[in-house]
């Protein structure tokens, strides 16, 4: 996960230690609980609208004062994000280009439309649009993981595809952008993707599965946790085949 971000807690509040000590119920009966403590841009997570904002403003207008310290945001939290149940369309840009990306390496418009074309697709309004890399498979086991050089869309084709009026963009990376950004920019994708268009991103997906199946289309579904007031959700999306 990224170091910027504090690790998964995960603590037993019932684990069958009040039965060995002697609690007792009738029947026998017993049973065990948790409590899971993390941060909800970590692992496969979705990105809500109010998770990126620039010059102050959210999308659709929203001033940056909406987001509070203590309650999270007042306006496009996650909650407010319905199921998606559409459409999937896999770009698979390692299949294109022989080999998992190198990281910080750009994947380009015309790298998109190579795909589809190889694929035999178009993108349609409302699909959910899946990056293929290789960057985190090949990243398994690697205990010093570089989260700040990463393969991902540069701008132009965040924007073309924003520009198709998908309903998701996602890849098998953090950012989903390409690390480190271009001079002068700071994640452009983000603004542009969410804040101007209101696109969620979708990172760390674990995309082998799917890619090994060899279909670049499916039935894509996923649910984020209605966290009221938050800025994203842990999740696990399905390509239904």
């Amino acid at each position: 996960m990224p170091r910027h971000r504090s690790g998964l807690q995960h603590f037993m509040g019932r684990d069958g230690g009040d039965y060995a000590a002697g609690a007792k119920r009738p029947g026998g009966f017993q049973f065990a609980e948790d409590t899971v403590v993390m941060p909800l841009h970590i692992g496969t997570h979705i990105d809500a609208l109010c998770h990126a904002w620039c010059d102050e403003k959210m999308f659709n207008g929203y001033r940056e004062t909406t987001m509070r310290s203590t309650s999270g945001a007042t306006r496009l939290g996650v909650e407010k994000m319905p199921p998606a149940v559409t459409r999937g369309v896999l770009i698979d840009v390692v299949l294109l280009r022989g080999r998992p990306l190198h990281a910080g390496e750009v994947v380009t418009r015309a790298d998109i439309e190579a795909c589809l074309a190889q694929a035999q697709l178009r993108i349609e309004p409302g699909d959910a649009v899946l990056l293929h890399t290789g960057w985190l498979k090949a990243q398994l086991g690697n205990p010093d993981i570089d989260f700040n050089s990463e393969p991902g869309i540069d701008h132009e084709a965040g924007l073309w595809l924003a520009q198709q009026d998908v309903a998701l963009i996602g890849a098998d990376n953090f950012a989903v952008e390409v690390l480190p950004f271009a001079a002068g920019t700071v994640f452009p994708v983000h603004q542009c993707v969410i804040r101007d268009f209101g696109i969620p991103l979708l990172g760390g997906l674990m995309l082998a599965p799917l890619v090994a199946t060899g279909r670049c289309e499916f039935l894509f579904v996923a649910a984020a946790l209605p966290i009221v007031g938050a800025t994203g959700s842990p999740l696990t999306p399905l390509a239904v085949l």
